[in-house]
């Protein structure tokens, strides 16, 4: 499960209404403008721009985490329920995966919020509040996807399970936001051409909830791990 979660997360950064917006939140963070990474301080721009990174990872990272705890708690307070929690969760991440292939439409999953980036905030701090704000001004745009990995949290009945699926989740859509912020002018040539094929990926997102969710519905986790070493 670690490892589909961690999927998620990469799924989630290349998802259409995120994508596209990574450079301005990298620009918007580092309170910096797109020439100065150009410019003959270049260096010192990287560095500035992957403290702040790290910050705001950070914040997001804190909103997602704590959510997954809270997931794997409900799921541990109601655990005399866990194969009806299991059936539910499985139905639900087959509904997320077919409303990314466009079969069923979801209007809660439709509403998209978006931050307003007038001004440039500097310091640490700020960057850390953004990724607060981040986590939840966007979850309407990866609704499906982190409300899969939310529902495995919660179909695992532990707490502590629960934080780790969804720090590897974090970690996902972690790095290559990271990437983008240390190679910063090479990454928006590779932004251009991928969002070319961004109806492909939503696709791929939509196949691969599908599939987590009958794993989870049949009970497939289970038959998997039994066949797995000690």
């Amino acid at each position: 499960m670690i490892f589909i979660a961690f999927f998620a997360g990469l799924l989630s950064f290349f998802s259409p209404c995120i994508l596209p917006v990574i450079p301005s939140y990298i620009v918007y963070i580092a309170g910096v403008s797109l020439k100065d990474f150009e410019g003959e301080n270049k260096a010192e721009i990287r560095k500035k721009t992957l403290i702040n990174s790290l910050f705001f990872i950070l914040g997001f990272s804190t909103i997602f985490i704590l959510s997954g705890i809270l997931a794997g708690a409900l799921g541990h307070a109601l655990f005399q329920f866990k194969d009806y929690l299991r059936i539910v969760g499985g139905v639900l991440i087959i509904l997320f995966g077919l409303y990314l292939l466009g079969i069923v439409k979801i209007p809660l999953l439709d509403i998209e919020k978006r931050i307003n980036l007038k001004s440039k905030p500097l310091g640490c701090l700020r960057s850390f509040l953004v990724g607060l704000t981040f986590a939840s001004a966007w979850v309407p745009c990866v609704g499906p996807i982190l409300g899969s990995i939310l529902v495995l949290a919660s179909s695992s009945q532990s707490v502590g399970w629960g934080g780790v699926l969804l720090i590897s989740y974090s970690i996902g859509l972690a790095v290559p936001f990271l990437l983008t912020a240390l190679a910063f002018n090479s990454a928006l040539i590779f932004f251009k051409k991928i969002q070319q094929h961004m109806a492909i990926l939503v696709k791929i997102s939509g196949i691969f909830l599908v599939i987590v969710g009958l794993l989870l519905l049949f009970n497939g986790f289970q038959i998997i791990t039994s066949f797995l070493p000690l």
